[in-house]
């Protein structure tokens, strides 16, 4: 039986003003099926934060994870770079 990998994401957080939950904005860039133009689209995820640590402008890695709450699905892996 094979082992699942889970997804590993990078992004900015823009909110920390819950108590363990961070918003991280989550960019990617893909190319649009017709026009050929390459698209930017984002999505705000939120994800669990144990310590409190992050900061809002924290550049952060997330990692898929079991379910926190309704909306909670992610965990913060590590702290890639500090407030810009």
């Amino acid at each position: 039986m094979a082992q699942e990998q889970r997804k590993v994401l990078t992004g900015i957080i823009v909110s920390n003003k819950m108590d363990k939950t961070v918003v991280v904005r989550v960019e990617r860039s893909h190319r649009h099926p017709l026009y050929g133009k390459v698209v930017r689209t984002h999505k705000k995820v939120r994800a669990h934060d144990e310590n409190n640590a992050c900061q809002e402008g924290d550049l952060v890695r997330i990692i898929e994870s079991r379910p926190f709450s309704k909306t909670k699905r992610w965990v913060v892996l590590e702290t890639l770079e500090g407030v810009r």
